[in-house]
C-alpha cells in the first residue's frame, strides 16, 4: 500500500498531471493503511490532488472522520487550502444517510457504488442488476441513484454516476450515460475505458435545439430586462431564466458550439 501511495503521488508531481485534475482514492476509513495513504498522498503532493476519494463509508460518521483527518494533515503539512473530498456511497449506511453526506460542507461530489452496493444485499438483487440495461430498472437500484442525486441537489454537491462495464458497445454506453444524465438527474458520470469518455460527454451535453431554445429565451429575457416574457407562446420568467442559463452553462463545458456574439457576451468577456 505505501509503495502504490507513493507513486500515486508521482504521477500527480509528474508531466502527466497536464489539467491537475488528477485526484487518488484511498482505502476505506478504519483499514490500517487509511491514515497512511492521506499522508503520503497529502504530503508528498498535497497541493497538485485534485480531490481525495473516500470509499466504502458505513455512513455520515465516517465520511465526518475522513474529512477530520484530511484537514488536519492538510494544516499539519502546511498546505494552505482545502483539498476537495467525494464519497463513494455503496454501503446501506452510507446510503441511509446520503443527505447528511451530501450536507457535509467539506464535500465535492457523491457517486454510487454499483457493484459492492448489489453484493451487500447478500444475493437478494440478481447480477443483471449491475449490467448496462438491469441497473436502470432494478427498484432497489434505482432507488439509491435517486436517493443519492437528490441529496446531492439539495445541497449544492456534483452526483456523479457509477460506471458501466460495457465498453465496446458504444450505443450501450451512450444509452446509459442518456438515462443517467435525463433521467436520474446525474451531472457526471465515471469511465474505465477511453472508448466510453466521448459517448458520456455527449450525453450530458445539451442538444444542438436545446441551446438554440436557451439562447432565444435568454436574449429575449434580456431584452425585457428579465420581466416575465410571452415566448413562443409561452410564459417564462426567472425560474425558467435559470433552467435556461444552466444549459447555456452545460454547454459552455461540454465544449458545445456556441454563437460567437454568445461566448463573447456571457463566457469570453472582455
Amino acid at each position: 500500500e505505501d509503495e502504490h501511495a507513493h507513486l500515486v503521488a508521482e504521477m500527480l508531481l509528474s508531466g502527466l498531471n497536464l489539467h491537475g485534475r488528477v485526484g487518488a482514492r484511498v482505502h476505506p476509513v478504519g483499514h490500517p493503511s487509511f491514515e497512511q495513504d492521506l499522508d503520503t498522498l497529502i504530503g508528498c503532493a498535497g497541493a497538485h490532488l485534485a480531490y481525495l476519494m473516500i470509499p466504502k463509508p458505513q455512513g455520515a460518521d465516517d465520511v465526518m472522520l475522513a474529512c477530520d483527518v484530511i484537514d488536519h494533515l492538510t494544516h499539519v503539512h502546511g498546505h494552505q487550502r482545502s483539498i476537495p473530498v467525494h464519497v463513494l456511497v455503496e454501503t446501506h449506511g452510507a446510503l441511509r444517510e446520503v443527505q447528511a453526506i451530501a450536507m457535509h460542507p467539506r464535500i465535492e461530489s457523491v457517486s454510487f457504488g454499483l457493484m459492492d452496493f448489489v453484493s451487500a444485499h447478500r444475493g437478494a438483487i440478481p447480477a443483471s442488476a449491475m449490467g448496462v440495461t438491469g441497473q436502470f430498472s432494478h427498484p432497489l437500484v434505482l432507488r439509491a441513484k435517486l436517493e443519492i442525486a437528490a441529496a446531492c441537489h439539495a445541497f449544492g454537491k456534483t452526483p456523479s454516476h457509477s460506471v458501466v462495464t460495457e465498453f465496446a458497445n458504444l450505443q450501450a454506453i451512450a444509452d446509459a450515460a442518456h438515462k443517467a444524465c435525463r433521467e436520474l438527474g446525474f451531472t457526471r458520470m465515471w469511465s474505465i475505458h477511453p472508448n466510453q469518455i466521448r459517448p458520456i460527454v455527449d450525453a450530458f451535453a445539451p442538444s444542438a435545439a436545446e441551446v438554440d431554445q436557451a439562447i432565444e429565451v435568454i436574449h429575449a429575457a434580456q431584452a425585457a430586462d428579465w420581466a416575465p416574457i410571452r415566448q413562443r407562446d409561452t410564459l417564462h420568467d426567472r425560474a425558467s431564466y435559470r433552467y435556461f442559463w444552466q444549459v447555456l452553462e452545460r454547454a459552455h463545458r461540454t465544449g458545445q458550439p456556441l454563437p460567437a456574439e454568445v461566448r463573447l457576451a456571457w463566457f469570453e468577456p472582455g
